[in-house]
């Protein structure tokens, strides 16, 4: 409501600005205004003025462009939306997987893990500790575990790693637990996002907008109906559009992200010449100019 008598007033504003200019230049004498081939002979006309006004509000960004979900009818009840299910994400080449053995003999499962079964090793938290400590996917689909060789996980799900390695483990221990993670889940957003790069995800599942907020939002000049995905597949990689400004979004397969997704975003329309905010400063002050300059003249 601020906002609008904001505009109104300043729109008043504008209108009596524009009168007093208008009534000055009908009233100042040929000879001392209209100088020939003079940049002030244009001036006689306060459309020049309104011109740049009108180019400067056409060149805002409109609310409209910067909403999420937008219904097609506003209203305040209530929507429920159903979630896609999307495929569980399976081991590829080069993914990386941190497993840990726990068992009550604890002089036997050390073997089994990489620390030594240090839980105090401040090391193993960071990100670096990590991915030292995790397994790689090899080009066979096939990782390395101690004392036991190589492991068949490709095109294998978290669950289903975890599964195969529990049998395994269970030839050499008993009452063993598994912990079974991703390690190189990431995510890429790029284009027009507040704090563009990668990022490790530290859990299973992670939608579209939690990941855009790990990034600090969209900027105002991103274009909202327009952010494709970028998802590998078996054969290279897939693209796909998506609408951030539609309810729909909520029900696409694509609303939860998968490791090393990349989220590109593109840019509005002539973003060059767009406004995030309507620029008061850049209007008052050619207003202000030009009252200078007619008091100059004077």
């Amino acid at each position: 409501m601020i906002g609008y008598l904001c505009v109104k007033l300043g729109k008043n504003i504008y209108l009596c600005l524009v009168r007093h200019i208008n009534n000055y230049f009908m009233n100042v004498s040929e000879q001392q205004f209209l100088m020939e081939n003079s940049f002030f002979s244009r001036m006689k006309n306060p459309l020049w003025l309104l011109i740049i006004v009108v180019f400067l509000t056409g060149s805002c960004v409109p609310q409209k462009k910067i909403k999420y979900l937008q219904s097609a009818v506003e209203s305040d009840s209530s929507k429920n939306f159903v979630y896609t299910p999307s495929p569980d994400y399976k081991m590829r080449v080069g993914d990386n997987l941190y497993i840990k053995v726990q068992s009550f003999d604890e002089k036997t499962y050390r073997f089994f893990n990489p620390d030594g079964g240090n839980v105090n090793s401040n090391a193993m938290y960071n990100d670096a500790g990590i991915y030292l400590n995790s397994y790689l996917v090899d080009n066979d689909g096939n990782i390395s575990f101690p004392y036991i060789g190589k492991v068949q996980v490709l095109n294998q799900t978290v669950d289903g790693v975890k599964a195969t390695m529990q049998k395994i483990i269970d030839q050499y221990l008993k009452e063993t637990t598994l912990i079974v993670k991703m390690v190189s889940f990431k995510i890429t957003i790029l284009g027009e996002i507040k704090m563009p790069g990668s990022y490790p995800i530290y859990q299973d599942k992670l939608n579209i907008f939690e990941a855009i907020a790990k990034a600090g939002d969209l900027s105002d000049f991103a274009n909202r109906s327009r952010v494709i995905l970028l998802r590998k597949s078996e054969n290279g990689v897939q693209m796909h559009r998506l609408d951030l400004t539609q309810e729909k979004i909520l029900e696409s397969p694509y609303f939860f992200l998968q490791p090393n997704d990349i989220l590109y975003i593109e840019p509005l329309r002539g973003k060059q010449f767009a406004f995030s905010q309507f620029p008061y400063t850049i209007l008052f002050s050619v207003i202000s100019s030009t009252l200078l300059i007619m008091n100059y003249l004077k």
